[in-house]
């Protein structure tokens, strides 16, 4: 059985908050890891992306949202570089 992840494990966001609630596998099925902006059709939609690149892509995005989402971006991105796609 494969392991069930509350947020992507590339970008760190709620797989509910993503289209279809995850990105798409070659076959079509739902990716339980990944999420719909960062994995389409089984492959990253970023695939040079630096664990830095998706920081700054994710506090920016961060940064548009409403009070006080905004406030937590600094916080947020740390977590990064502890996802699956970048703790390798």
């Amino acid at each position: 059985m494969s392991e069930v992840y509350k947020n992507c494990q590339s970008c760190g966001m709620p797989l509910k908050n993503s289209p279809n609630d995850g990105g798409s596998e070659k076959d079509g099925g739902i990716s339980t890891m990944y999420c719909s902006y960062c994995y389409q059709n089984g492959e990253f939609t970023r695939p040079d992306f630096t664990v830095s690149q998706m920081q700054e892509l994710v506090k920016a995005k961060m940064k548009e949202m409403p009070f006080p989402l905004r406030l937590f971006s600094g916080i947020f991105v740390k977590k990064i570089p502890q996802l699956k796609r970048w703790s390798k």
